[in-house]
């Protein structure tokens, strides 16, 4: 999943954070609709607007994130 073609910044829209597509909708609340419980059916019932390609999208975006975190070697 190239996450880079969903993912958009726009400092017009919610402070400049990254959102879905343009969409007011951030990576941010679909990660944390994903780990608060809700399933991928719920979120695209509650927002119609998103694809599973939006949330595969924001799930790419968060390992790619976190592949690239530098890690601190143990002491």
């Amino acid at each position: 999943m190239d996450w880079k073609n969903r993912i958009t910044i726009d400092p017009e829209k919610r402070g400049g954070k990254l959102c879905i597509r343009g969409l007011r909708m951030t990576v941010y609340d679909v990660l944390e609709y994903l780990a608060s419980g809700m399933s991928e059916e719920d979120i695209l019932t509650d927002f119609p607007d998103l694809t599973r390609e939006d949330i595969c999208a924001c799930l790419a975006f968060a390992a790619d994130r976190e592949r690239k975190l530098v890690s601190i070697p143990p002491s």
